[in-house]
């Protein structure tokens, strides 16, 4: 039986951004979920599994879970301002990161610009360019309606926990993510030069391409003979059977990877070669 988690609202740039802490020890591990999701239909498997030995901070995203809406886009910038301004509050001065989809996306933003913040990056179903989206992602997204997820979970967590619970929100939500991506993207000498060791999962199905993911793994200083000159500090995982939607499923899968990566002590110098 687990202790029940600190939880509570961080006022940040208008929003009252609900978060919840479990467990204690170590570099807290911040948790960032993808869109449509929030901490419990992303991690509730994982949470308890994460934070056996460490702290870890869970967050909701603007207009997720239990955080309120603003009149103001979901963009990647706006998003990580937030958990700057969350971490702020907390007075947590360092964290490891594990971000999946509009999630990985705040955290490979936050490990590129604020790399102060972030020890350790888990980036999970997320691209650093538009090359990287398979081309009926924008298609899919674009057209996405309340009546398309009537009956989902999503709907009834959104409709449960949401500070304007109704389906008129809803929609404005699923717009707002619509618009979210792809973005402009970041080049790879940007790639390149994220000093925290990364962890790169996918699922084998995946709304990007496993080239695209070899390519990230590449520009991190990956995809090399171990066996002669070591394991390099950041690393790939694609999970087998695996969907966008379905990316953290694989609970026991998910964990071992991650704790496994997270254990792993430093290296003396995390940045890759050139």
């Amino acid at each position: 039986m687990t202790d029940p988690p600190q939880t509570g609202y961080a006022p940040v740039n208008g929003l009252q951004m609900y978060y919840e802490i479990h467990g204690e020890g170590g570099t807290p591990l911040l948790v960032l979920h993808g869109g449509l999701f929030d901490i419990d239909l992303q991690f509730s498997e994982l949470l308890p599994i994460l934070s056996g030995n460490r702290q870890v901070i869970a967050a909701d995203f603007q207009g997720h879970g239990r955080t309120n809406d603003i009149d103001r886009p979901l963009t990647t910038a706006d998003l990580a301002s937030d958990v700057v301004g969350l971490l702020e509050h907390l007075g947590v001065p360092q964290v490891d990161i594990f971000g999946f989809s509009v999630g990985g996306a705040v955290a490979l933003h936050l490990a590129i610009r604020n790399p102060e913040l972030i020890r350790k990056a888990i980036l999970s179903s997320v691209s650093f360019s538009p090359d990287g989206n398979r081309p009926e992602n924008a298609a899919a997204m674009g057209g996405m309606k309340v009546e398309m997820i009537a009956g989902t979970p999503m709907e009834a967590e959104y409709l449960a926990k949401s500070p304007h619970p109704d389906l008129e929100h809803l929609q404005v939500l699923l717009d707002k993510l619509a618009a979210f991506g792809p973005e402009q993207g970041w080049s790879e000498d940007e790639i390149r030069g994220i000093a925290a060791p990364t962890l790169l999962t996918y699922g084998d199905c995946d709304m990007f391409k496993l080239e695209h993911a070899v390519k990230f793994l590449q520009l991190r200083g990956g995809d090399v003979n171990g066996d002669f000159v070591g394991v390099p500090a950041s690393q790939l995982a694609i999970f087998p059977g695996t969907t966008h939607f379905f990316g953290l499923s694989r609970t026991n899968l998910v964990s071992d990877v991650v704790l496994t990566f997270l254990d792993t002590p430093m290296p003396d110098a995390a940045q890759p070669e050139a």
